[in-house]
């Protein structure tokens, strides 16, 4: 079975994972998804076609490719989330 997959989406999430860890930033689901979220409308879509478990080796090849720009922008959006997080504060 083939699927239409927008590769971008994955590197974004794979790479969030340790930049986001070594900004310190909160890293609750609904931070994380709100960078996700900015980092994807900033960054073209790279759709591909892929048969299933064919898509991480995709990644792989193209990780490095987009790595610097893809970290940058997490980056930016991270700045942006802190500053104005959505998610709710607990009570104290």
């Amino acid at each position: 079975m083939y699927t239409l997959k927008n590769h971008m989406e994955e590197v974004v999430l794979y790479q969030m994972r340790s930049v986001l860890n070594d900004l310190g930033v909160c890293a609750c689901d609904k931070c994380t998804m709100d960078i996700a979220a900015i980092v994807l409308n900033e960054l073209p879509a790279k759709y591909v076609v892929t048969e299933r478990g064919e898509l991480f080796t995709k990644i792989d090849a193209l990780y490095q490719q987009f790595e610097v720009g893809v970290t940058a922008a997490i980056v930016r959006a991270a700045q942006i989330v802190q500053k104005n997080p959505l998610h709710e504060v607990a009570k104290v």
